[in-house]
C-alpha cells in the first residue's frame, strides 16, 4: 500500500510534457536574453569575429571536459549530419554574424530583428523535423514577422542597414541549428547535442581563431571580459542544455515561439546594463512580441 501511495503522489505532481517544454525553453531563453547586451559590451574590445569564434572555443573546451569525465561514447554516424547542421547554425552562423552585426547596431535594435527567429525556426521545423503546424499557427507567426519587419523599417528610416542584413543572416542559420538540434535532442538528449556539436567544430574553430584574433585590436576592459565569459559559458553552452530539452519535449515550432519573450527581456537588460534608451516604439514592438508568443500557445502543431 505504501509503495502504491508513493507512486500515486509522484504521478500527481508530474507536470504535463507541454508545460515542462515551456519551462525548460523559458529557462534557455532567459539565459539567451543577455547574449546581445553582453556581446555588445565584448565586441568593441575583442572584435565581433573574435567574440563569435572565441566563445565557441571556450564552450567546446567545457563540452569536451564534460564528455570526457562522463566517459561518453561517440554519437552514431547517422547523427553526424544533424550535428554538422547544429554547428553551422548555432556555433558558426548565429554567434559570428550577430557579434559582427552588433558593431553596427545597438542590442535593443538587434533584439527586435532577432524576433524573427521563432518564425524562422518554425519554418526550419517543417523542413528538417517534418512538423506540420496548423494554419492558425502560421497566422500568428506571420503577425510576429510583420511586426518585426515594420519595426526594422521604421528604425532604419526605410532602408536595411548592414547590421540588419547580418542579423537576418544570423537568424536564418540559427533557425536551422535550433530545428535540427531540437529534433536530434529527442534521440540523444539536448546537452549531448550541443556538447558533441561543439567538440566536432573545435578543430575548425582553432584553425580560424588566429585570423579572427589578428583582425581586431585587443583592448579588453573588465566588463568586456565579463561579457565574453557570459556569452561563452551561458549563451554558447549551458543555455542550450535547457533550450534543446524544451524543444525535445514539445513541438519545435510551437515551443520555439517562447523565444519571442527574449525580445522584451533583452530590451530590459539593454536598458539596465548598457543604459540604452528604449523608445516607446521599441517598447511597443517588444510588448507585441510577448502577445504573439501567448497567442502561439493556443494554436495547434502536429509533430
Amino acid at each position: 500500500m505504501k509503495n502504491t501511495s508513493n507512486a500515486t503522489v509522484e504521478k500527481s505532481i508530474t507536470l504535463p510534457l507541454e508545460t515542462q517544454a515551456v519551462l525548460w525553453a523559458f529557462l534557455g531563453v532567459l539565459m539567451f536574453s543577455l547574449t546581445l547586451p553582453f556581446t555588445r559590451i565584448a565586441a568593441p574590445a575583442f572584435g565581433g569575429f573574435t567574440v563569435g569564434i572565441g566563445r565557441a572555443i571556450i564552450a567546446a573546451s567545457l563540452a569536451g571536459l564534460l564528455l570526457f569525465f562522463r566517459r561518453e561514447h561517440l554519437p552514431d554516424r547517422k547523427h553526424w549530419r544533424s550535428l554538422a547542421l547544429v554547428a553551422l547554425g548555432v556555433i558558426f552562423g548565429f554567434p559570428v554574424l550577430s557579434s559582427i552585426a552588433l558593431q553596427f547596431v545597438d542590442s535593443s535594435h538587434g533584439s527586435v530583428i532577432n524576433g524573427l527567429l521563432p518564425a524562422a525556426s518554425a519554418v526550419a521545423a517543417v523542413i528538417f523535423a517534418k512538423e506540420r503546424p496548423h494554419w492558425t499557427f502560421w497566422i500568428v507567426c506571420a503577425i510576429g514577422v510583420i511586426a518585426a519587419i515594420l519595426y526594422g523599417i521604421t528604425r532604419g528610416a526605410g532602408n536595411l542597414q548592414a547590421g540588419d542584413l547580418l542579423m537576418l543572416a544570423a537568424v536564418s542559420l540559427g533557425a536551422i541549428g535550433y530545428a535540427e538540434g531540437g529534433k536530434l535532442a529527442r534521440e540523444i538528449e539536448g546537452w549531448r547535442v550541443i556538447s558533441w556539436a561543439l567538440v566536432f567544430a573545435l578543430p575548425l574553430l582553432i584553425i580560424i581563431f588566429p585570423f579572427a584574433f589578428s583582425s581586431h585590436a585587443f583592448n579588453p576592459t573588465p566588463m568586456a571580459w565579463l561579457g565574453f565569459i557570459y556569452v561563452s559559458v551561458f549563451s554558447m553552452f549551458l543555455g542550450f542544455f535547457a533550450w534543446y530539452k524544451g524543444l525535445a519535449l514539445g513541438s519545435i515550432a510551437k515551443t520555439g515561439q517562447i523565444q519571442l519573450i527574449q525580445t522584451p527581456l533583452t530590451l530590459l537588460w539593454s536598458a539596465l546594463i548598457l543604459h540604452e534608451y528604449v523608445d516607446p516604439i521599441t517598447m511597443l514592438a517588444g510588448g507585441f512580441m510577448v502577445l504573439v508568443a501567448i497567442l502561439a500557445r493556443f494554436t495547434r502543431v502536429a509533430k
